[in-house]
């Protein structure tokens, strides 16, 4: 049996996690390197990708940063071919990059619709086409997807949203059962409402006149049974678990981190 800290030992593998600048996806990019990883850090922001891998560079983790939009199939076939040419390979593909500007079903336009679906579902896909391709040449890999509660539960003026994580989901099922025979894992990990800046500026943009942000959120956070919003942190523990060996039999799985938010 081995021991914990060989079991989360993450030294020697590659990670590529999209969104990785900020929020979400730079907590998980952190946990990884800490862990032992080499992170690639994609984002649409080049120069926040920067500025992440510069920060966690000082912390002695071997971190380097690329320019990539995931709804670009061309950006996203550069991406994979950086992480080899930096750190040798892909083990690890965190595909994080998401957006979600409410919106709607009655005023949605087909340009917000395509922007929605295009980086969450679209991106997702072809991240995933593109890693498991050296996956399979090495053996195998773990590909984790940030989906949503939203996969099971709708939001209100997010239709577009709501739909691309619940495409994400079936998605991971789908991956899962077809790249298990090369040894590639697929899960998902499905968060709830997490304290980021794009939550906090999209729920100001979504407000209603007369409610300030804070009582926007002392509202939502009253519905989880745990009274509090989640933390970055929070879903990145949960992505090094999936990452690590710990969860070498899990496949196809879905992980719900809401503080008991669908429970209510």
């Amino acid at each position: 049996m081995e021991s914990v800290s060989r079991v989360f030992d993450l030294s020697g593998k590659a990670a590529v996690v999209t969104g990785g600048a900020a929020g979400i996806g730079r907590s998980i990019a952190e946990r990884l390197a800490e862990a032992g990883a080499s992170v690639l850090v994609a984002d649409v922001n080049g120069s926040a990708a920067s500025g992440t891998a510069a920060e966690l560079q000082k912390a002695g983790s071997r971190v380097e940063a690329v320019t990539a939009d995931v709804s670009n199939v061309a950006d996203i076939r550069k991406m994979v071919d950086e992480c080899v040419e930096r750190f040798g390979s892909v083990d690890i593909l965190v595909n994080n990059a998401g957006v979600f500007p409410f919106a709607s079903a009655e005023s949605m336009t087909e340009e917000q619709w395509d922007h929605v679906l295009d980086i969450n579902l679209k991106g997702t896909f072809f991240c995933s086409q593109a890693a498991a391709k050296v996956m399979r040449e090495k053996g195998g890999g773990k590909i984790i997807n940030i989906a949503s509660i939203d996969a099971l539960h709708p939001a209100g003026s997010l239709a577009h949203y709501d739909a691309s994580k619940g495409g994400v989901l079936m998605m991971t099922r789908s991956l899962a059962l077809e790249w298990a025979v090369h040894g590639i894992y697929v899960n998902a990990i499905l968060p709830g409402a997490i304290s980021t800046p794009g939550v906090a500026s999209q729920s100001q943009a979504a407000m209603t006149s007369g409610v300030t942000l804070e009582q926007m959120l002392e509202s939502f956070t009253a519905r989880i049974p745990l009274k509090r919003m989640g933390e970055p942190d929070d879903i990145a523990k949960v992505a090094l678990f999936l990452a690590s060996s710990a969860s070498s039999y899990m496949t196809g799985s879905q992980i719900v981190v809401d503080g008991g938010f669908l429970l209510s």
